[in-house]
C-alpha cells in the first residue's frame, strides 16, 4: 500500500501549518458536532465521537474547540440537526477507485460540486457500492520512522492491541480495528513513541500502481475534493512509490 501513509504525514504536516486551517478545524468540528448529536458526548460510551476527537487530536485542534463542538451536537443546537453524511464513490486516472465522505446541510448543491470537481479532473462519479467493496475501515496511527527503533514500534503496537505494524516509505503504520483505536494510540504514546495521526480510514484491499503522471493527476483530483468545504475524508486506491510521490506531491 505504498505511499499512503506517507501522503497521510504530507497532508498532516500541511494542516498543521496551512492557511487554510481555519477551513481544517471547520471540517474537525462538523464531524464532533454530529457524532455527539448522534450517540452521546461521553466518548467512553461513543465510539465515533472517540475517533472524531482522536482526528482532531491528531490535528492540533484546541482542547476548547473540541469541547465546545460536542457540547454543540449534545445540546439544543439547530444547526446540528441539519448535517447528514453522504458517500461518493467514482473512479480516477487509470482507473484509480476513490471514495468521498461528506457532511453536508445541503445534499443537491455537496453533489453538484463533487461531481464538478471529478468532471474537471477527468474522472467519473459511480453509484452507491460501485467501489466500496475494495476497502475496509481500518484505525490507522502512523508514526515518523525516523529515529524510532523497529522493534519499539512492533512490540508497543502488539502490546497496545493492534493489528500489524509495517513501514510505508519513511513512515509507521499501525492498524487496528476501528473500536481499538483510542486505546491503541494510548498504548503507543504512552510507549513513548510520536504519533502523527490517529483515525479511521479506509484502506484499500487492492491497489493501482500510479508513475508520475497518473500520480500528479490522481493528487489533483483528491486536493481538490478535500479543498471542498463539506467533503470530510476522500480514500483512493493508489500505489505511488515513495520517489514519484516526493516528485509530485512537494
Amino acid at each position: 500500500m505504498s505511499g499512503h501513509s506517507k501522503w497521510s504525514s504530507i497532508k498532516h504536516k500541511k494542516g498543521a501549518a496551512d492557511k487554510k486551517r481555519g477551513q481544517l478545524f471547520s471540517k474537525l468540528s462538523r464531524a464532533l458536532i454530529v457524532a455527539a448529536r448522534e450517540g452521546g458526548p461521553d466518548p467512553a460510551a461513543n465510539l465515533a465521537l472517540a475517533n472524531a476527537i482522536e482526528k482532531a487530536r491528531s490535528y492540533s485542534m484546541p482542547k476548547d474547540n473540541i469541547d465546545r463542538a460536542i457540547a454543540r451536537g449534545s445540546g439544543a443546537d439547530a444547526a446540528a440537526d441539519s448535517f447528514e453524511q453522504v458517500v461518493y464513490e467514482g473512479y480516477g486516472p487509470n482507473g484509480v477507485a476513490v471514495i468521498v465522505e461528506a457532511l453536508t446541510d445541503n445534499r443537491n448543491r455537496t453533489a453538484a460540486d463533487v461531481r464538478a470537481i471529478f468532471s474537471k479532473h477527468n474522472a467519473s462519479l459511480g453509484t452507491p457500492g460501485s467501489v466500496a467493496w475494495q476497502f475496509e475501515r481500518k484505525g490507522v496511527v502512523t508514526i515518523p520512522g525516523e529515529g524510532v527503533d523497529e522493534d519499539d514500534v512492533v512490540l508497543a503496537a502488539a502490546d497496545a492491541g493492534a493489528e500489524d505494524a509495517s513501514l510505508d516509505g519513511d513512515v509507521w503504520q499501525v492498524t487496528t480495528a476501528p473500536t481499538d483505536l483510542a486505546a491503541v494510540r494510548d498504548g503507543l504514546e504512552q510507549a513513548g513513541l510520536p504519533v502523527d495521526s490517529a483515525e479511521l480510514r479506509m484502506v484499500p484491499k487492492t491497489t493501482v500502481r500510479l508513475e508520475a503522471d497518473g500520480a500528479r493527476r490522481l493528487l489533483r483530483l483528491v486536493d481538490a475534493l478535500e479543498d471542498q468545504d463539506d467533503v470530510q475524508d476522500v480514500y483512493a486506491n493508489f500505489d505511488i512509490p515513495d520517489a514519484v510521490l516526493e516528485a509530485v506531491a512537494g
